[in-house]
């Protein structure tokens, strides 16, 4: 996959200069209830998933992409297309952007709308879905702003902190492209 360029960020393939970043996001608990993590990661298996991570989508049936502001490292964040599936042109998004300083600075809708056209444009799919807590407002936003339809509320479907917590799903179907 080629590096896709926004006006202000661009997401690219991951590299093995991600290790850290990679092991940073995955470990950090605070975005455990919405990456659906339970264990954390060794830096061994991160740097396994890397080793393999210039797998094609169709074989790996996930495409993991970094999300960076300029040509150098680090990167910002990740941005996923999981759950691929190729026979009825779907996967599912997500995206976390790692400090709160980048949040709310417009990277997460521009790393979106990259990754919805490649989805569209380029994998010919048909939906994107995400599924997102309905506590978590900036994501609600963030996917709804690109035509995201919520199609349906998964009731006390997380536990976190002692408390069952609902989970919306949200879908896009393709109809631009």
């Amino acid at each position: 996959m080629k590096t896709l360029k926004g006006d202000n960020i661009y997401i690219r393939a991951l590299e093995p200069n991600d290790l850290e970043f990679v092991y940073a996001i995955e470990n950090d608990q605070s975005i455990w209830e919405v990456s659906n993590t339970h264990t954390p990661y060794s830096r061994f298996l991160v740097k396994q998933y890397l080793e393999n991570a210039h797998q094609d989508i169709y074989e790996a049936k996930q495409l993991r992409l970094a999300i960076c502001q300029d040509q150098d490292f680090p990167a910002l964040g990740l941005i996923d297309l999981f759950d691929f599936d190729p026979k009825n042109n779907r996967a599912g998004v997500g995206i976390v952007i790692q400090n709160n300083e980048n949040r709310k600075q417009n990277i997460g809708s521009e790393a979106l709308a990259l990754l919805i056209e490649y989805a569209f444009y380029n994998l010919n799919l048909h939906q994107l879905y995400a599924n997102i807590g309905t506590e978590n407002e900036a994501s609600k936003a963030l996917f709804t702003k690109f035509g995201f339809e919520i199609i349906g509320v998964k009731k006390d479907w997380t536990f976190v902190n002692g408390i069952y917590k609902d989970e919306a799903i949200f879908q896009l179907i393709n109809t631009k492209f």
